[in-house]
């Protein structure tokens, strides 16, 4: 394990958007980082030598979970390194997908390096997907294609969560059966974002009402019944309250309605890097973004992760 250094970080985890490509068009998403593309970084991420340079500085930082993310992270030759990586550094490990280009002998090789497999899982209805841009070549994930994923990720051991941003397209929607199959031990429900630079021009016609989306989240409590933990984000609670890295290596805010950068980690360091964006370690805890991530913590609060 790399030696720690000090002080702490604000906040106990941190989003590494290591990947700027992707496979899928969603017309919502706010991390496309086309601005990082376009003024920094032309083939949309870092060296691997990089990549896994800022990987052991995040972990000697003092950040205890880690979760990858892109664009789509899978599409990474070397996202293992860095899960590696990370674990050597004595991180707990996420991967934050679309699930497209996953499969069960994938998962079985990230056995004991992926603690955490987050699926991106907006609808059960290929339609919906289709319509948002949720699809590769027109090709979209069918509910039993989720589930299969769910089920692996499960049986060897790894814990599960799913990702849904709830947009005009989904919200009047019911996820339920599809989410209490899954079994997930958490349910992340975001409200979509309007992000400048990243989704303005496209997520438009998707935005909601705080009202729709908290009807959204009514009707799918029932799932804490099954001992799924469900989060509810609405755009206030994620705004200035993760942790988060470019694809260039950079920490980033979106506190003003846009992403803001700092410098990047590899040449002015961790510490340096974070103290110039917003983070909020308030609303970090009231959003729930400090939970039991190991089964040692899961034992030690008496509670499920």
């Amino acid at each position: 394990m790399e030696p720690r250094t000090s002080p702490a970080p604000p906040v106990e985890t941190v989003n590494f958007h290591v990947w700027q490509p992707c496979n899928m068009r969603c017309a919502f998403c706010f991390d496309r980082f086309l601005d990082v593309k376009r003024a920094v970084l032309p083939k949309g991420h870092l060296s691997r030598a990089d990549a896994l340079a800022v990987v052991r500085l995040l972990a000697a930082a003092g950040f205890e979970k880690i979760t990858f993310a892109g664009g789509e992270p899978f599409l990474c030759p070397w996202l293992s390194d860095l899960l590696a990586a990370a674990k050597r550094g004595g991180m707990t490990t996420a991967v934050v997908t679309n699930g497209s280009l996953l499969s069960g002998s994938i998962l079985v090789q990230l056995r004991g390096m992926l603690d955490w497999l987050v699926l991106s899982i907006d609808s059960g209805r290929p339609a919906t997907l289709s319509a948002t841009g949720r699809a590769t070549a027109r090709h979209t994930l069918t509910p039993q294609d989720y589930l299969s994923l769910c089920v692996e990720a499960r049986r060897i051991g790894m814990y599960l969560k799913i990702n849904t941003v709830v947009h005009l397209a989904n919200c009047s929607e019911d996820m339920s059966e599809l989410v209490i199959a899954a079994q997930p031990h958490r349910w992340k429900i975001m409200q979509v974002l309007e992000i400048a630079g990243q989704n303005a021009g496209t997520v438009e016609p998707l935005l909601i009402t705080e009202v729709q989306f908290d009807a959204f989240v009514r009707r799918h409590r029932l799932v804490e019944r099954y001992g799924i933990v469900l989060i509810a984000e609405r755009n206030d609670d994620m705004v200035g309250s993760y942790a988060m890295v470019d694809p260039a290596g950079r920490f980033f805010d979106n506190t003003h309605g846009r992403y803001s950068y700092s410098e990047p980690i590899l040449s002015c360091g961790v510490r340096s890097a974070i103290d110039q964006v917003t983070i909020n370690r308030e609303k970090f805890l009231a959003r729930g973004g400090r939970y039991p991530w190991t089964i040692d913590e899961s034992v030690t609060a008496g509670r499920s992760v």
